[in-house]
């Protein structure tokens, strides 16, 4: 049997590692801008703002789109937005600028997850998706410990604007690669017929179902599962890569005008967690387990994961904060993975993008209201001369979120039942 559906988990990879590369430098420009702008923690949190709303918006009309003329081309039509947006960033040199280009890559980089999950529904059975999504879905730690180390050192050679324009043209580069190599399983030669046969041995998928509305979907309670879910512990996720950075430089007076290895072991560990929890789920059904017990014993695992990230306020040396930090994101990493497969467990393929761009907008929701509570919060603890006491009351947050997301979901799907439209 031949393994082509590797290659393309290769691509989604290579993606997504581009999608958080592009969306991460701005966090570690973060001190070099504020001096440059007079930036306050408002008008930061505003930035991230933008943002998020024109990705929560992306991510509904993304959704939708890819459904309609198929992830080859949706994928292409990111890329490409999110790409011109992240360069655009050089050029911006008032606060209104950043806002404006960050909206724009927000609404291209919203593309990614729909096409790249509807991607893994395509070409994987159920007892490997999650596996497949949690190596794609890693891409976006490596973005994150590349950029550490890559930024700060384009920001001391050239400048702000060059580590803008550099990282923004990579994502032109993987276009070539995504034709040449990316469509349906039955049109790749590359393909044998025992190979194309695994892909479509869940057999209960293949049979063709109306496309549903947006308010027929809403109507489901599976929907309402995965949008509590991304809603509740998305936020989390951005907070990390959004101000962890400041974080460390507030605490533990980290400078960041050189490469980090501090935050480059933080995001390694979440390539872990993101593998890991991909194939602890798929694991577990190869024990004979349902996929739906499968993902959710492994889901309350990584929420309890989470935990101990409260205790990061009492860390009295960085390495203490990391390794706890660590835990609490590649856990999250781990919850992502499997989250995302419980979407296409449940529903047809041609309604996958759809309810991620809805859950994914929930979690994008939630990546509007948090920073902005965030940026008013660390202000006031800035103003009072005690800003470290205002990231520690986040932590506690950030500890609690994915048990309650999982009680939450717990509740509307007890029981395993595949959605018939």
């Amino acid at each position: 049997m031949t393994q082509y559906r590797w290659r393309i988990v290769a691509l989604l990879f290579f993606a997504t590692t581009i999608n958080y590369l592009d969306r991460q430098v701005i966090g570690l420009l973060k001190p070099t801008l504020e001096h440059e702008f007079q930036w306050s923690e408002k008008d930061y949190s505003r930035i991230v703002l933008c943002f998020s709303a024109a990705y929560a918006l992306g991510l509904l009309l993304f959704g939708r789109f890819i459904d309609r003329v198929g992830v080859k081309r949706g994928y292409i039509v990111s890329i490409v937005a999110w790409s011109v947006a992240a360069m655009a960033h050089a050029a911006a040199y008032t606060t209104a600028g950043f806002m404006a280009v960050r909206a724009a890559l927000g609404l291209g980089e919203a593309g990614n997850f729909p096409a790249a999950i509807k991607a893994v529904a395509e070409w994987f059975p159920k007892g490997e998706r999650a596996l497949a999504t949690g190596i794609f879905n890693s891409g976006a730690n490596i973005g994150a410990v590349i950029a550490p180390i890559l930024v700060p050192w384009i920001l001391g050679v050239w400048g702000w604007q060059m580590a803008f324009l550099l990282t923004g043209v990579v994502g032109f580069a993987w276009l070539f690669f995504w034709q040449w190599h990316y469509d349906a399983p039955g049109k790749r030669t590359e393909v044998s017929a025992q190979e194309l046969a695994y892909i479509h041995s869940d057999a209960d998928e293949e049979a063709p179902v109306q496309r549903a509305s947006w308010l027929a979907l809403l109507g489901i309670r599976q929907t309402w599962a995965f949008i509590v879910g991304k809603l509740l512990t998305d936020p989390i996720w951005w907070f990390f890569l959004f101000w962890l950075p400041s974080y460390f430089d507030t605490a533990f007076q980290l400078d960041l005008k050189k490469p980090s290895l501090e935050l480059a072991v933080v995001y390694t560990a979440t390539t872990v967690g993101s593998i890991g929890g991909g194939y602890l789920s798929g694991w577990f059904i190869r024990q004979g387990w349902s996929p739906f017990r499968a993902r959710k014993l492994a889901m309350l695992l990584f929420a309890a994961c989470v935990a101990p990230v409260v205790l990061a306020q009492w860390a009295v040396h960085i390495w203490q904060a990391v390794a706890l930090i660590s835990l609490a994101a590649a856990a999250h990493q781990a919850w992502s993975a499997n989250i995302f497969t419980t979407v296409s467990d449940v529903f047809p393929r041609n309604a996958v993008s759809s309810v991620i761009g809805i859950g994914g907008m929930a979690g994008s929701v939630g990546g509007i209201l948090f920073p902005i509570w965030v940026g008013y919060w660390l202000d006031a603890y800035k103003s009072a001369g005690n800003l470290t006491a205002g990231y520690n009351a986040l932590f506690m947050v950030c500890g609690s979120a994915y048990l309650v997301a999982w009680l939450i979901m717990h509740a509307l799907t007890p029981k395993e039942a595949r959605v018939s439209l």
